[in-house]
């Protein structure tokens, strides 16, 4: 069972680009002593042994007078020297157990005092043992692929995602394999002794160019209509990258037409193992696991790590603090794009789970997230789901074509530099013309979200004139305030008001032609609010956040309540037979998943994947004839949500096995 959790928790956490910051970087002190500018790091990697032997010249400035300056540096690497830049040695004290290195110096560095210390370490890098993230693999050199992922902390840093730097990077590696990483090259690949070539990166602009990909790729060759767009794959997958390369062009597109063209034309699109993060990003770079290109359903998760090209690529937050805005905007780019590519229906749905996501653990202010661990799920939940939403409602105020140009103003403005929350506010209110504080005050600096009622009376008007419906829209939060759209369904036709709802109740009169039949507040979901639907999907995220992290009896609880809130929730019942699979208790899940095809059938894929769940029972306990019966109506639907269908006709052929247990 620990290496089932810990894979979900993997799950859980890489689906969402790398772009927050590692817990243990905050062990250091909360106020940052240093920031670093620049690197010249020279690299050879050798997958054979795993190992990294490197050298790296780091130059930073002192923001105070600095007695005992601290990098973190990735637990599985040893330092053998370090210098300063008058080339005296310097002691270092390894901690562990915060992935850090601590100096102690005879005399401080003064405030404001830039230098350079020069390093020189080694070690082996594999799997995610030494990650600076428990169970989550950001650098290991490995045959085909090897990860030097900023996040993973492979050479001396400070500051992850909030200083900027350039870096010149030459990087080694056995001669056949390619090497990916951010700005153009000084010269073209170099050939090196001993059967070994050297690749070089350099990029001039303050930024975040510290990942490396070297692998066995395949020569990236040249798609139709791509432009720039270089997909790095290895042969495994090659079959899949003209599709993804096609995939990638059209959402950079997108994002360029939207945004305004990023800092670099180029974009490489290269594959990550299957035991690492699926999907992470840094200059020029959106990496994707590579069992995702390969089933060609990543477009979401691609269009997501494409937008850090911008947000968090071009602005970066700068502190914790204010990482729901690179973070949310990222995932609102993910959303904008789905509206542009599969219209509004499917935009719409998306909305809904990220307003659930955004619910989940809406407990601490936008604003106060630094106190968090990053890699926690309340952490993740509010700055991608609760940061999204609220660029969604600030579209909503604004609307489409002022949104557009408020955005594309943060973009001109803090290109290069980092921005607050403060910063976002000005710029917003100057785009808009609109006095935003309060809004800012209740999203970003609160917590909750209103739950509404509406109460009405509807009259008919003298002189067949109509009828005129007066009501009040209540809510539970009386300092909330802001515009709502009201729908009203007449006998005629569909009419449309706005309302500015401010307190426990706002009244409204509106007149229409044909008689009111239905009235529906917020029908196009601008607000994040609290709703009976919403309840169940919160508390099935909640669950499944508790699995990811290997409590399955909390996860339970959050099922059932759950089901307390909609005893039909096909959703909560096929999660509860997922934990019952998990513990092999092979009825109860027989019964869950029977209970989740009686339900509400929401959302439709429950139906497929119950059938194929059931079909799994039915070959674990020897039933093979009825297994077969429920891999065929899994078919039958028609349903291919995840591969289901191939997953059937595959289980038809073959039968299930149990998996061994830890």
């Amino acid at each position: 069972m620990h290496s089932l959790s810990r894979h979900l928790r993997v799950l859980v956490t890489a689906l969402f680009p790398l772009c927050m910051l590692t817990a243990s970087l905050w062990a250091a002190p909360v106020r940052p002593q240093i920031r670093v500018t620049g690197y010249v790091i020279h690299a050879d990697l050798d997958p054979a042994t795993h190992h990294l032997a490197a050298t790296a010249a780091v130059t930073f400035t002192a923001l105070e007078d600095v007695t005992s300056p601290i990098f973190e540096l990735n637990n599985g690497l040893q330092i053998t020297k370090v210098t300063d830049a008058g080339g005296k040695a310097l002691q270092s004290e390894r901690l562990t157990s915060n992935s850090t290195v601590r100096f102690s110096l005879d005399a401080p560095i003064p405030k404001g005092t830039s230098t350079t210390y020069n390093f020189e370490y080694s070690g082996t890098l594999t799997g995610s043992d030494t990650s600076p993230v428990s169970g989550i693999k950001m650098a290991s050199i490995d045959d085909p692929i090897s990860i030097l992922l900023y996040p993973g902390a492979w050479f001396p840093m400070t500051g992850l995602y909030t200083d900027r730097f350039t870096a010149e990077m030459h990087i080694s590696v056995p001669s056949g394999e390619r090497v990916v990483g951010s700005g153009s090259g000084i010269s073209a690949p170099k050939s090196l002794p001993g059967n070994r070539t050297e690749y070089t990166f350099n990029w001039a602009k303050p930024g975040f160019p510290g990942t490396i990909i070297a692998g066995k790729f395949l020569d990236p060759g040249s798609f139709p209509n791509t432009n720039n767009i270089h997909v790095y794959v290895t042969e495994k997958h090659k079959d899949a990258a003209a599709d993804f390369a096609s995939t990638a062009t059209r959402e950079f597109l997108y994002m360029s037409g939207t945004f305004g063209q990023p800092e670099s034309p180029i974009l490489n699109v290269v594959e990550l193992p299957d035991d690492a993060v699926s999907a992470t990003w840094a200059p020029e770079i959106a990496a994707i696991g590579g069992a995702r290109i390969a089933a060609r359903n990543a477009q979401r998760l691609l269009s997501n790590t494409i937008a850090h090209q911008w947000w968090g690529g071009e602005v970066s937050p700068a502190t914790l603090n204010d990482a729901w805005i690179t973070n949310g905007m990222s995932r609102y780019a993910e959303l904008m794009y789905l509206e542009d590519s599969a219209g509004k229906a499917a935009f719409q749905s998306a909305i809904t789970d990220v307003s659930a996501g955004a619910l989940a653990y809406d407990t601490v202010p936008l604003t106060s997230l630094g106190r968090l661990d990053p890699y926690s799920p309340q952490f993740q939940s509010m700055t991608l789901e609760k940061g999204a939403m609220v660029f969604h409602m600030l579209r909503w105020e604004m609307g489409d074509d002022v949104f557009q140009k408020f955005l594309r103003a943060v973009l001109s403005q803090y290109t290069d530099k980092p921005i607050r929350s403060s910063d976002l506010e000005a710029v917003a209110e100057a785009q808009s013309n609109l006095q935003l504080t309060p809004f800012f005050s209740q999203w970003i600096d609160g917590t909750g979200a209103p739950n509404f009622g509406d109460k009405y009376t509807v009259f008919r008007l003298g002189s067949n004139k109509g009828f005129r419906t007066v009501g009040a829209i209540t809510q539970d939060l009386d300092l909330f305030r802001m515009p709502v759209e009201l729908r009203i369904e007449t006998d005629g036709k569909t009419e449309i008001r706005r309302i500015v709802v401010s307190g426990n109740q706002s009244q409204y009169s509106i007149e229409t032609f044909g008689r009111p039949r239905r009235i529906t507040i917020d029908p196009d979901n601008w607000l994040l609010k609290s709703t009976p639907d919403l309840a169940v999907r919160v508390a099935v995220l909640r669950g499944q956040q508790q699995v990811a992290q290997g409590d399955l009896s909390a996860a339970l609880v959050e099922y059932q309540k759950a089901l307390n809130a909609n005893k039909n929730s096909s959703l909560a019942s096929y999660r509860i037979g997922e934990i019952f699979m998990m513990q092999r208790n092979y009825q109860s899940a027989a019964n869950s998943f029977r209970d989740a095809l009686r339900g509400d059938g929401d959302p439709k894929w429950i139906e497929v994947w119950s059938h194929i769940e059931l079909g799994r029972i039915f070959d674990i306990t020897g039933q093979r004839d009825r297994a077969v019966n429920e891999y065929r109506l899994a078919v039958q639907t028609n349903d291919n949500t995840q591969g289901a269908i191939n997953e059937a006709r595959a289980l038809m052929q073959k039968p299930y096995k149990r998996p061994a247990q830890d």
